[in-house]
């Protein structure tokens, strides 16, 4: 058998991505597939995406990664995206910006007889946010081919993160899994009369992909893994950050820094 870990949304933060690191090691897993989102948000994203590079197999593009190193018209960009792009390309080396540049949208294979693809947020797009709260309509496009997808059949099995919460759904008779997010971890749904702890919510996530990859038709199993790290470490040099508090809340609630952004557009 098999078994990948597969991880997402690492956002520059280093002592989220030391610990599931380690974590993946003690495991002995020696395959790690990453669905992208190496930078912003954490002041170590230059230190990230060379554990990145030098730990795993598969690395795709994320939207924040695209935006980070692409050229901009810079008229259409306001104060925020120009400060945003300005701060994390001085936290990055030249080789690590063209890094970014070069990674590809998607990746697929095949494992225990059925289609595995791999993107960041959607076969059309890296910054296409889907939910479990979209009708099936829209998630059922999540298997569809697209021209960025490796090949045009239908996947069985998709894996992608960019929302950064981990859920699985069977729908069609397929698997849709998002795996969490490493360095960001949040909870879509919040309403402090009725929270619980936010203790496993702020966690560092991700998931591990056990099966046959000879085999046509045999077991294979999806493991979500919630992993406790060095958050007040990790915020040791929070000042420097670009929005200081927004990140401290990110990564001590679990809140996302604007949540009314964030409702209107998981509305329907």
């Amino acid at each position: 058998m098999k078994r990948i870990a597969v991880i997402s949304d690492i956002h520059g933060n280093l002592e989220a991505t030391k610990a599931v690191l380690a974590d993946i090691k003690k495991r002995g897993i020696s395959d790690i597939y990453c669905l992208g989102d190496l930078v912003t948000k954490g002041s170590h994203p230059n230190e990230c995406i060379d554990l990145i590079k030098s730990h795993c197999q598969v690395v795709l593009r994320g939207n924040t990664d695209r935006f980070i190193s692409n050229d901009h018209d810079e008229s259409a960009l306001n104060d925020l995206a120009k400060k945003r792009i300005e701060w994390n390309r001085s936290l990055l080396s030249q080789e690590n910006l063209l890094y970014l540049k070069s990674l590809p949208f998607s990746y697929e294979f095949y494992m225990s007889g059925q289609l595995v693809r791999l993107f960041h947020a959607s076969p059309l797009k890296d910054d296409l946010a889907i939910s479990h709260l979209d009708p099936l309509s829209v998630k059922r496009k999540q298997f569809e081919a697209s021209p960025f997808t490796l090949s045009q059949n239908t996947a069985d099995i998709v894996l992608f993160g960019h929302t950064h919460y981990q859920i699985m759904e069977k729908l069609y008779c397929r698997t849709l899994i998002n795996v969490g997010s490493v360095g960001n971890s949040l909870d879509l749904i919040r309403d402090p009369a009725i929270d619980g702890p936010s203790t496993e919510i702020i966690h560092a996530h991700y998931l591990i992909l056990e099966g046959d990859m000879q085999s046509e038709d045999s077991a294979i199993s999806f493991q979500f893994v919630s992993l406790p790290y060095n958050i007040d470490k990790e915020l040791n040099d929070v000042e420097n950050n670009l929005e200081p508090e927004e990140y401290r809340l990110e990564l001590e609630k679990g809140i996302y820094r604007d949540m009314s952004r964030l409702a209107e557009k998981l509305k329907h």
